[in-house]
C-alpha cells in the first residue's frame, strides 16, 4: 500500500513532468526538487532536477542519482552529456567524491624506524632491571648475614631454619627468551552457510525528460494497424441501449441510449503519423487508473480507461488541455472528469462506432 508521502512524491513527479513537457522549467524544478525531499531514495527527481539545471549543476544531480542507481543508462547518459557541454566552454568537472586516504611513505617509514626503536630497547630495559634486582640481593645479604654463616659455618645453629635455607639459596633465575612450544588451537575447517541469492527488484523503465515547448501526447500502448472503416453504421433500433460515436472529422464523442443523444464532448484523437482506427468496435476492458508505456513515454494514473481494440482506447488526460485538436498516438483523449462520466455511463461491451 503506498503512503502519503509516497503518494505526494508521485503526484510531484507527475506535476514535475507535464511541467518540464510545457516548457515551464521553474515548475519542473520546484516540483523535481519536492518529490526529491519528500522521497530522497529514488533516482527520477534527480534526473528530472539535472534536466532542467545548468551542465555543472547537472552533474550534482547525477551523481546523486548514481549513487542511489549506479547502473542507471539515463544518468551516465546524462553526465556524459554534461561533461561534454563543460568540456566545449573550457571548464574542467570537479570530482564531489572524497579524496583517497594515502599513507605517506615517509610516515611509514618512520613507524617502522620507531617499532625498531622499541625492539632495540627491550633487551637494554631487561638486563637493566635483572642487575638492579641482584644489586638489591646483594646489599640485603651484606647487610643480614647470618643466612649465609648458617649455611657454610663450620658448627650449626639453632636458628638454621627451612627460611634460612631460602635466604642462603640467593640466587635469582636468569629469566630466558627462548620460545617454548605452546600448543595451539586449530580450528576445525566448518560448513559455512551460503547466502540463499534473494530476486533482486528491477525498476522500469522511466521518461527521460526532455525540454520542449510543445505538449508530448504520449498515452498509448504500440498502436494496431487501422482497419478499414465499417460500411455499416452502428444505429440500436429502439431500446435504450448505451453506445459510443466518435466523430473524427469533428474531433468530438456522442453518448447515445438507444436513438437518443445523452451528452456530446470535445476530445482529442490520433495524429496523422499515429491516426485512431476506425470501425465498430466494444469495450472489452476498463481500469479506474492505470500505467501507459511505449516508445518515448511512461505515463501513471491514467484516469478512466476503456480499451476497446488492441491497445486503443478512451481514457481521461492530465497532461494537455488542447482538446479539440489530434494529440494522441491512436487513443481518444477526454478531460478526466469528463472521461468520468462516460465510464459510469459505459458498461463492457459497449458499441464503439468511429469515423470521419
Amino acid at each position: 500500500m503506498v503512503n502519503e508521502t509516497e503518494r505526494q512524491s508521485q503526484e510531484a513527479l507527475r506535476n514535475a513532468r507535464a511541467a518540464l513537457r510545457s516548457g515551464d522549467k521553474k515548475a519542473a524544478y520546484a516540483w523535481a526538487k519536492h518529490a526529491a525531499k519528500l522521497t530522497p531514495q529514488k533516482e527520477d527527481p534527480w534526473l528530472i532536477l539535472a534536466a532542467v539545471s545548468k551542465p555543472e549543476q547537472s552533474i550534482r544531480f547525477l551523481q546523486r542519482a548514481l549513487r542511489i542507481n549506479p547502473q542507471s543508462q539515463r544518468a551516465k547518459q546524462g553526465m556524459a552529456w554534461a561533461k561534454k557541454k563543460l568540456s566545449a566552454a573550457g571548464k574542467q568537472v570537479r570530482d564531489t567524491r572524497p579524496p583517497r586516504q594515502t599513507a605517506r611513505p615517509q610516515a611509514k617509514q618512520e613507524k617502522r624506524e620507531q617499532q625498531e626503536k622499541k625492539k632495540n630497547r627491550l633487551p637494554l630495559l631487561l638486563i637493566g632491571a635483572l642487575l638492579l634486582i641482584c644489586l638489591t640481593v646483594g646489599l640485603f645479604l651484606a647487610l643480614n648475614p647470618q643466612p649465609v654463616k648458617a649455611l657454610f659455618g663450620e658448627s650449626p645453629t639453632a636458628t638454621a631454619t627451612v627460611p634460612a635455607l631460602h635466604w642462603a639459596q640467593g640466587t635469582i633465575a636468569k629469566p630466558t627468551y627462548t620460545p617454548t612450544a605452546t600448543p595451539t588451537f586449530t580450528p576445525s575447517p566448518t560448513a559455512t552457510r551460503t547466502p540463499t541469492p534473494t530476486e533482486t527488484f528491477t525498476p522500469t523503465p522511466t521518461l527521460t525528460p526532455t525540454s520542449t515547448n510543445t505538449p508530448r501526447p504520449t498515452e498509448t500502448l504500440n498502436p494496431t494497424p487501422t482497419p478499414p472503416p465499417s460500411p455499416i453504421p452502428p444505429i440500436p433500433t429502439g431500446g435504450d441501449e448505451h453506445w459510443i460515436e466518435v466523430n473524427l472529422s469533428q474531433q468530438r464523442l456522442y453518448a447515445y441510449a438507444g436513438d437518443t443523444l445523452i451528452r456530446s464532448f470535445v476530445v482529442s484523437t490520433g495524429l496523422p503519423n499515429t491516426p485512431t482506427v476506425t470501425g465498430r468496435f466494444h469495450v472489452y476492458l476498463k481500469y479506474v487508473s492505470t500505467t501507459m508505456t511505449g516508445p518515448g513515454y511512461y505515463l501513471t494514473n491514467v484516469p478512466y480507461t476503456m480499451y476497446f481494440h488492441g491497445s486503443y482506447g478512451i481514457h481521461g488526460t492530465y497532461w494537455h488541455n488542447n482538446f479539440g485538436t489530434p494529440m494522441s498516438h491512436g487513443c481518444v483523449n477526454m478531460r478526466s472528469d469528463e472521461a468520468h462520466w462516460l465510464y459510469d455511463f459505459s458498461p463492457m461491451g459497449t458499441l464503439v462506432y468511429i469515423h470521419y
